[in-house]
């Protein structure tokens, strides 16, 4: 097995999401990087792929996550002016459920708390200015016309693209297998090819992060999700300039969709599908009636003119944390090594913000965007 002769500033073990905007933060720092991924760039078998990926300023979760959301918008206008690519697609965003629901009033709290501009809805609003949506008449929604998706696959190229642009070494295929300190504080890689040595370490392995950090076991839980995309009957009242991206809460359970793009079928999912923990490197990927037949229920009753043949299925990975917040810090016993971890299945409209904090964390030690509700000693 070969060592590098090279030392480098940063390793980034996965290049996904989160990774890719890690390394081109860090080069774009003028820093010498080296990027580990375990398969290809992208790919399908973690968590950041499905085409589509929902992005909006009204934050339900907590208010807490609309400074980083605003600068992810930021960061991810930067990448499409860069790259040329199409990043954002700004559909507007529906967030949805009974008065009292978490996923309206906490839309509209985080709205209210940081004066971002949207409007209330009832149910029937709803149905009659987006005709695809049959909601419940004494539902409310809070709409925000900037929301829409994010292209993941399309994202992490442009960001691998630009961090090798700025001199970064961006490897797929390999596997890392461990890491240890050094005796001068730094980190030494092991990987199925050869060993890497640097000053210090961000781990974005998404479902595998707990593989390689103790700190994070059981704290980055693995799950099981399924998506579903579904031929609508009339695909031009789901087209993006028609059809604003939407969670829903329900009587089902929780749900997320996005209009038609780039491929045909209206897409949906469940947040925690049938709640089941996995091993990333063993559970069954492929996707089952059983799957389809929660995403089709709940389109027959909410969306019932995108419930057409099933045009495609696919598995994911959500990695949960236990209060569903991220986890972003650096190892209590290592603070030469940071982590991005626990995205609970809201993760990806942040990856260009997160990226770089990571690399603030590697580098400094800390950020100037508030964390505190990331840190790992929450949990203690």
């Amino acid at each position: 097995m070969s060592v590098r002769d090279d030392r480098y500033d940063v390793a980034v073990v996965g290049v996904g999401g989160m990774g890719s905007a890690t390394a081109y933060h860090l080069a774009d720092r003028g820093l010498d990087v080296v990027g580990l991924e375990r398969y290809d760039i992208p790919h399908s078998q973690g968590s950041s792929h499905g085409i589509t990926r929902i992005i909006r300023r009204a934050y339900y979760e907590h208010p807490s996550y609309v400074p980083l959301i605003e600068r992810a918008y930021d960061l991810w206008d930067d990448l499409a002016d860069e790259t040329g690519r199409d990043i954002i697609h700004r559909t507007g965003s529906i967030d949805a459920g009974p008065v009292d629901n978490d996923v309206f009033a906490g839309s509209k709290r985080s709205c209210e708390e940081h004066d971002i501009p949207h409007e209330v809805l009832a149910g029937a609003e709803v149905n009659e200015r987006f005709p695809g949506y049959e909601l419940p008449e004494d539902y409310r929604a809070v709409y925000q016309e900037d929301g829409g998706f994010v292209v993941p696959e399309q994202s992490i190229i442009g960001y691998t693209e630009a961090a090798q642009a700025r001199g970064a070494e961006i490897r797929a295929r390999e596997r890392v297998e461990d890491w240890a300190e050094t005796n001068d504080g730094g980190v030494r890689v092991r990987t199925d090819r050869g060993v890497y040595v640097a000053d210090a370490l961000v781990l974005a392995a998404g479902a595998w992060n707990y593989k390689l950090a103790d700190a994070l076991d059981g704290l980055a839980i693995p799950e099981r999700q399924a998506l579903a995309w579904f031929q609508p009957e009339s695909p031009a009242t789901f087209a993006p300039e028609e059809f604003p991206v939407w969670n829903l809460s329900v009587p089902e359970g929780r749900f997320y969709g996005f209009p038609v793009h780039d491929v045909p079928g209206f897409k949906l999912g469940k947040y925690h599908h049938r709640d089941e923990e996995v091993d990333p490197d063993d559970f069954d990927r492929e996707p089952n009636r059983a799957d389809e037949a929660i995403l089709r229920d709940v389109t027959e009753k909410y969306f019932p003119e995108a419930a057409g043949p099933t045009m495609s299925l696919a598995t994911c990975m959500f990695t949960n944390s236990p209060d569903e917040h991220f986890i972003l810090d650096t190892l209590p016993d290592h603070p030469q090594v940071a982590v991005g971890a626990g995205f609970s299945g809201h993760g990806f409209k942040f990856a260009s913000v997160i990226g770089e904090i990571l690399a603030d964390l590697a580098v400094d030690g800390e950020s100037d965007l508030p964390l505190d509700m990331f840190s790992l000693d929450r949990f203690e």
